[in-house]
């Protein structure tokens, strides 16, 4: 199997601007494409809360926040957990982003918080995270002026309340949610794997959410509903002609009725290309040729091209991630022998299918992480930067569990935290985690053999954040910008760079491979079940 491009360059690409969104970055310390120097801001709630931030100016800021008293001109929300119970004790910060400087304050016993008269001015760009220990957040916003989004705080990507013109007067409503361990936004299906392999794999197992007995729906109209996501998709899978990424793109957003055996009274800007996510979700792994579930109604695949995304690949913003059908995998770089699967933006020549929204299905898709704006970028109008679909990733994302293992609060999985412990083939990498348990691989957790198994392909998966942060291996380790010394929280330890994680499910296109992941684009590649490689643990 060829090593795919660009990630067998993470060698290089570690000392190169790969790692944590490079230079571009916003936050408290370092301005866009500027030098860093130390600053120190102080909010003071019931008592006083001091804070150390790193701006751009050299000085002290001081403001007065207050959870109990609301002034005529203040910027104020709740946190409650998903059962609606307010949140004591939050540290929410304040960011303002024309001079990198930061308030804070924490949340009164019901939940709340407040910033009077925030000292930055009215026309100025805020941005709101809320942090504790044991805690992740997501913006639950019920103000028209605010919008949810990310921001790159020195490679940290943190999910925010994004104000770019603050209101006058009394604004409200910048509320989140909290999330504990075990708390999840999104289920992640099924791959579609019906038959086993081996004890404890993927068509043993099936975990994930079932799929609707009859997933696809015809409409007669040109267009087939996924009925497990609830998208909508183009029957007609070559109704345009292969083509470079940004004609594709055009092509998906200019799509209407009338086109491509279209007559669902659909307009111009309605469709769209695919994000990573969203193509990956047609992916049926219990098929080949195409990879795509038989009564899918989907016409006309062509095998021997692969498919666009709208996803911007991270580690080179000249590639766009792609998949072929006739097995599933995912391309980057062409293949020895095989030079028509590339995913070169302006040279590969790849084929479209338009997907539009439609009702909801039976899961919701997570977003692929990419976005537009301070430390993110999008490169055209439609791509998956620009619409950021699906559901946004909580702020911190993950909780360290101190006990070996780390619990993701966008989809419920709790994960082993040592990342290394588990390296050998297929079969005995299986076997190892089934019978994985409490003493081994750093585990303190009272587990038992039986309870933990190996992700199987959409798991896996569901841990990437394609924020521009590559290798992810290394953002798991902690290592937010790789050519500096930026470090922060480690979530996994020892996730090792440049290698290819086991999933539990087989390549069916050859049952002699097993589908992998990548630890530095996290692409998903096959590989023969004997070769050595790195497996996580997941429950």
């Amino acid at each position: 199997m060829k090593t795919p491009r660009l990630c067998a360059l993470c060698t290089l690409l570690l000392l190169h601007a790969c790692g944590g969104g490079g230079a571009s970055n916003s936050t408290p310390g370092t301005t866009l494409n500027s030098g860093t120097t130390t600053g120190t801001t102080t909010g003071t709630t019931t008592g006083t809360t001091t804070g150390t931030t790193t701006g751009t100016t050299t000085g002290t800021t001081t403001g007065t926040t207050s959870s109990s008293t609301v002034a005529d001109n203040t910027l104020s929300g709740t946190i409650s957990d998903l059962q609606g119970a307010p949140v004591a004790g939050v540290n929410v910060s304040l960011f303002h982003h024309n001079d990198n400087s930061t308030i804070s304050t924490t949340t009164d016993v019901n939940g709340k918080y407040s910033f009077p008269n925030p000292s930055f001015g009215q026309n100025a760009d805020f941005a709101l995270y809320a942090e504790k220990s044991g805690f992740g957040f997501v913006p639950a916003i019920s103000n028209s002026a605010a919008i949810a989004t990310k921001f790159d705080f020195n490679g940290l990507y943190r999910t925010v309340i994004r104000f770019q013109t603050l209101p006058t007067g009394h604004v409200t409503g910048a509320n989140f949610s909290a999330l504990r361990a075990g708390d999840k936004l999104v289920s992640v299906p099924r791959t579609g794997q019906s038959n086993s392999y081996a004890a404890g794999d993927d068509g043993l197992v099936k975990q994930g959410v079932g799929w609707p007995v009859k997933r696809f729906k015809d409409n007669a109209d040109g267009t087939v509903t996924d009925q497990l996501t609830g998208l909508i998709w183009l029957k007609n899978a070559s109704c345009f002609p292969a083509s470079v990424w940004q004609t594709a793109l055009t092509n998906a957003n200019q799509l209407a009725h009338g086109q491509c055996g279209l007559s669902d009274g659909s307009s111009a800007g309605q469709w769209r290309m695919p994000n990573i996510n969203e193509l990956e979700s047609l992916v049926d792994v219990s098929q080949h040729s195409p990879a795509i579930s038989a009564d899918s109604g989907i016409t006309n695949v062509v095998l021997n091209t692969a498919y666009w995304s709208s996803t911007t690949y991270t580690a080179g913003p000249s590639n766009a991630m792609s998949i072929r059908f006739s097995d599933g995998r995912w391309i980057n770089g062409a293949e020895s022998g095989s030079p028509q699967f590339d995913n070169v933006k302006a040279s590969s020549n790849n084929m479209l299918i338009a997907v539009k929204n439609g009702t909801t299905g039976s899961v919701k898709l997570m977003a692929t992480g990419v976005f537009s704006g301070p430390g993110g970028n999008s490169y055209g109008s439609g791509d998956d930067a620009n619409l950021r679909l699906g559901v946004q990733f909580p702020y911190p994302r993950f909780v360290d569990n101190a006990n070996g293992t780390v619990s993701d609060t966008l989809t419920g999985l709790t994960w082993l935290k040592q990342a290394d412990c588990i390296n050998q083939n297929w079969n005995d990498a299986l076997a190892t985690v089934n019978a994985l348990s409490n003493g081994k691989c750093g585990l303190t957790d009272g587990s038992s053999a039986g309870q933990w198994r190996m992700p199987n392909r959409a798991e896996m998966l569901s841990l990437s954040d394609r924020a521009p942060t590559f290798p992810q291996a290394s953002y798991f380790n902690g290592q937010y910008q790789a050519n500096t010394s930026i470090n922060g929280p480690i979530i996994f330890s020892r996730f090792v760079v440049s290698v290819f994680y086991w999933t539990s499910s087989t390549s069916i296109g050859d049952v002699t491979q097993a589908w992998t992941v990548y630890s530095c684009d996290f692409g998903v590649y096959n590989a023969p079940k004997t070769n050595l490689s790195y497996a996580l643990a997941v429950r």
